[in-house]
């Protein structure tokens, strides 16, 4: 079992599954344009690079072609209605708050995911008000990897940095908990590609599975 006093979470791909309804709203948009559909697996590797990755995978398009604002602008449209629909936690997610809730372990989420789709998503999955934190892009001048986020999550739940755990499925997170002097756990049942070698990202821990964070959590082992 670690010792901590505080758990942070990045969100897309480490507490929520929410490849689901991105795969919805890239496959809505490339029907508009009469594309084929994309396989599940191929966006869901590209979540974690945000609508800017997504288009770049449908549509070849990056920031600075002409097409790029009007795409990014009717996928982020077709996302909100149906931000939530398919959402889901991860197997053994809600356990893991609810056994923070139980021993009153402070908990919160920091994300890359803009506040507006963040917001909406929690209030739907009534994690809204269950959370003592959750920090946005929009609430810090520097989004993951800079360490402000994290550094304003902690502040949140009352923890010092070094007293602090910060869960996440993406090289940024780990080096963002690095940046913050905040020790970071690996969520490996993330959005991760599979040609990625993720020993290379420095995290202290790494979870095959929720269950496993679960145990490392709160299990009485050593590691």
């Amino acid at each position: 079992m670690i010792d901590f006093n505080g758990l942070l979470f990045d969100l897309d791909g480490t507490l929520l599954d929410t490849a689901p309804d991105f795969v919805t709203s890239v496959n809505y948009l490339l029907e508009k344009y009469n594309q084929a559909h994309l396989d599940f697996e191929a966006i869901r590797n590209r979540v974690n690079d945000g609508s800017t990755g997504l288009l770049e995978l449908a549509f070849n398009v990056t920031p600075i072609d002409p097409s790029f604002d009007l795409l990014q602008n009717e996928l982020l449209d077709i996302y909100l209605k149906h931000l939530g629909d398919k959402t889901k936690f991860f197997p053994n997610m809600n356990q893991i708050l609810t056994e923070c809730d139980q021993r009153a372990i402070p908990w919160g989420i920091v994300t890359n995911k803009p506040w507006l789709y963040t917001k909406l998503l929690l209030t739907r999955l009534n994690l809204i008000n269950r959370t003592r934190s959750v920090v946005c892009p929009d609430h810090v001048k520097q989004p993951k990897p800079h360490p402000a986020s994290l550094e304003l999550g902690s502040t949140h739940l009352g923890v010092s940095t070094d007293g602090c755990l910060y869960v996440g499925d993406h090289s940024r997170d780990m080096l963002a908990a690095k940046n913050a002097k905040m020790r970071s756990i690996l969520a490996a049942w993330g959005y991760i590609n599979k040609d990625e070698d993720i020993s290379y990202w420095d995290a202290d821990w790494i979870a095959r599975t929720p269950k496993i964070l679960f145990d490392l959590l709160f299990q009485e082992h050593e590691y």
